[in-house]
C-alpha cells in the first residue's frame, strides 16, 4: 500500500492509522466484542457507525494489514473479518487507553469495568487475551485450558455484574416499601 506520510515519526504514523473517528472503535468491537461480520459491527456498536463509513474503514484496515477478510464457511453470502498479529498486539495499547480514560474522562461504570479489569490484570492478562485472539483469528493452538473462562468472558462477566448490581439497586429504590 502506497500512502504518503507527513513524517517518519512513530506517533505521527500511528495517528495516520488510528487518527480517524472509527478505526479503533471497529478494532475494539472485534477484540472485546468478538464481532467478525459486517452486520455485527454495524449493529453492535453503541456509537452508531454508518454503513458506508464502516465499509470504508474495514477496507482501509485491510489495506493497512490490520484485518483480513474471507468467505464465511457457515454462510455463502457473508464474509468474516479476522484480526492480524498487527491488530492483536494493540491489546496493551487498548488497556492503557482505557486506564487513562477511566482516570481523566467522565466514563460510565458499566462501560469502564472492562478497562478496570484489564488494568488490574496487567501484562499477564493482556498476554493471555492476545493468545486467545491468536487462536480465534489466526488458528494458533489454544493455550487457555478447556473449561476455564477466557479473558473476553471474564470481562463480559464483570460488565454483566455491574449492570445487574445497578439494576438491583435501582429496583430497591423504586420498590414500594409498604
Amino acid at each position: 500500500m502506497n500512502i504518503d506520510h507527513r513524517s517518519g515519526c512513530p506517533i505521527n504514523l500511528s495517528l495516520e492509522v488510528f487518527g480517524d473517528r472509527w478505526s479503533l472503535i471497529i478494532l475494539r468491537d472485534m477484540i472485546f466484542g468478538g464481532r467478525r461480520h459486517f452486520r455485527e459491527l454495524l449493529n453492535g456498536s453503541i456509537e452508531g457507525i454508518a454503513s458506508n463509513i464502516l465499509a470504508d474503514r474495514l477496507k482501509r484496515l485491510m489495506q493497512l494489514g490490520m484485518l483480513t477478510k474471507a468467505d464465511d464457511p457457515s454462510h455463502k453470502q457473508k464474509a468474516i473479518y479476522s484480526l492480524t498479529e498487527m491488530a492483536i498486539t494493540l491489546v496493551p495499547i487498548m488497556a492503557h487507553l482505557g486506564a487513562w480514560g477511566r482516570v481523566w474522562l467522565p466514563v460510565s461504570e458499566e462501560l469502564s469495568i472492562r478497562a478496570e479489569l484489564l488494568e488490574k490484570g496487567g501484562p499477564p492478562l493482556w498476554e493471555q487475551f492476545m493468545d486467545e485472539l491468536r487462536h480465534e483469528h489466526l488458528g494458533a493452538p489454544a493455550k487457555t485450558p478447556p473449561g476455564k473462562a477466557g479473558v473476553r468472558q471474564q470481562l463480559q462477566a464483570g460488565y454483566e455484574a455491574v449492570v445487574a448490581r445497578k439494576a438491583h439497586a435501582a429496583a430497591g429504590f423504586t420498590a414500594d416499601p409498604g
